[in-house]
C-alpha cells in the first residue's frame, strides 16, 4: 500500500507538471476579444461667416435735395465759385422741405461737359480734372451729402465717359447723373438740337455701376438720368433692374408750374417700375414771365413722390 500511494502521488504530480509545461510551451491561452475604438469624428469645418452687407445709400434713408454746377460756369447752376458759400445756400434750400423725412444734400458736378467745339478728339466734350472732382467731393462731404458726376457726353458714348471716373466711383458717396439731352449723334453739334439715348445704353451703365458696387462691397451706386422730353430716351423699358444700383429718372421740364406738371405726367408714364422719380427746378427759366418757382410742398405732392429734387 505505501508503494501504491507513492505511485499515485507521483502520477498526479507528474500529470500536473506535464499540463503546466504544455500550457507554458505549447497551447495559447484563449484571448478575450477587445472592441476596436470608434473612429475619430470628422473634423468640423467652421461655417464661413459672410461679411456684413454694405450700408444703405442715401436714397434708401432720405430725400435728396441738390444743386448742380461746375467751376466758373454760373449758367450751369449755383454750385460754382465759392463752394462753401454755395453749400450753405444748398443747406438753406434743403431746410425748406418738410421735416417728416431726413434730407441729404447732393452736389451734382457737371464733370463731363458738352461743348460746341470738337476738341482734340472730335467728341465735343471735356472732362473735369481730378483736382476739381476732389474739391466738389470735399464740399459734398462737408455737407454730409453725396456727389453725383453729371455726364454730358457730346459725341462720346455714356459708358466710357462713366468708366473714365472709376477711381472716384469707387468711393461710397459718389454716383453719376447722365444727361442724354447732350448726347448727340455724329454730325450734330451739342446745343443745336436735342441729343438722345436708349434704354439699352442706360442699362449698360447701370450694369457697370452695379458690378462695381458688388465687387467692392459699396452701398448701392446712385444713377440719375435726366429727361426733358419724351424723345430723349427711346426704348426705356430696356433699362433693367440691377442689384447694386439705385436709378432715378429726373424730369427736367422747364416753365410754369402747370407746364412742368404736364411734362411730369408725360414722362413718368414711361418710367420703368424699378426706377425712382426725380424733379428739376430752374431758378431762372421757371420764373420768367412772372411765374413763381414751385415750392417744396408743391413738388412733394407730385405722384409718384420725387426721391430727388435738384435745382439749377
Amino acid at each position: 500500500m505505501p508503494h501504491e500511494l507513492g505511485f499515485t502521488r507521483r502520477a498526479v504530480f507528474a500529470a500536473a507538471f506535464a499540463g503546466l509545461v504544455a500550457t507554458a510551451c505549447g497551447a495559447q491561452p484563449r484571448r478575450v476579444p477587445v472592441a476596436a475604438p470608434p473612429p475619430p469624428p470628422p473634423p468640423v469645418t467652421p461655417t464661413p461667416t459672410s461679411p456684413p452687407p454694405p450700408p444703405p445709400n442715401a436714397l434708401a434713408t432720405s430725400l435728396l435735395v441738390g444743386f448742380c454746377g461746375a467751376p466758373h460756369a454760373k449758367a450751369l447752376g449755383a454750385m460754382t465759385g465759392d463752394l462753401a458759400a454755395a453749400g450753405r445756400e444748398l443747406v438753406r434750400q434743403a431746410a425748406t422741405f418738410p421735416k417728416d423725412r431726413p434730407v441729404t444734400p447732393v452736389v451734382e458736378l457737371i464733370a463731363t461737359a458738352a461743348h460746341r467745339t470738337p476738341g482734340p478728339d472730335g467728341l465735343y466734350r471735356t472732362r473735369a480734372t481730378d483736382a476739381t472732382i476732389e474739391q466738389y467731393l470735399a464740399e459734398a462731404r462737408a455737407l454730409k451729402g453725396v456727389l453725383l458726376l453729371n455726364i454730358q457726353p457730346g459725341r462720346a458714348d455714356f459708358l466710357p465717359e462713366v468708366q473714365a471716373y472709376e477711381r472716384w466711383l469707387g468711393e461710397p458717396d459718389v454716383g453719376v447723373a447722365l444727361d442724354p439731352e447732350w448726347a448727340v449723334e455724329p454730325g450734330v453739334v451739342p446745343g443745336e438740337k436735342f441729343g438722345r439715348t436708349t434704354g439699352g445704353e442706360l442699362d449698360g451703365v447701370a450694369a457697370y455701376l452695379a458690378g462695381l458696387a458688388n465687387e467692392q462691397r459699396l452701398p448701392d451706386k446712385i444713377m440719375v438720368y435726366h429727361q426733358v422730353a419724351a424723345s430723349i430716351v427711346r426704348d426705356e423699358a430696356d433699362l433693367r433692374a440691377h442689384p447694386g444700383v439705385s436709378v432715378v429718372k429726373v424730369v427736367d421740364g422747364i416753365g410754369s408750374a402747370g407746364a412742368k406738371k404736364a411734362t411730369w405726367r408725360t414722362l413718368v408714364a414711361g418710367k420703368p417700375a424699378h426706377v425712382l422719380a426725380g424733379f428739376k427746378l430752374f431758378f431762372d427759366e421757371d420764373t420768367r414771365h412772372g411765374a413763381t418757382l414751385m415750392t417744396p410742398d408743391e413738388v412733394l405732392t407730385l405722384t409718384p413722390k420725387p426721391a430727388y429734387v435738384v435745382y439749377e
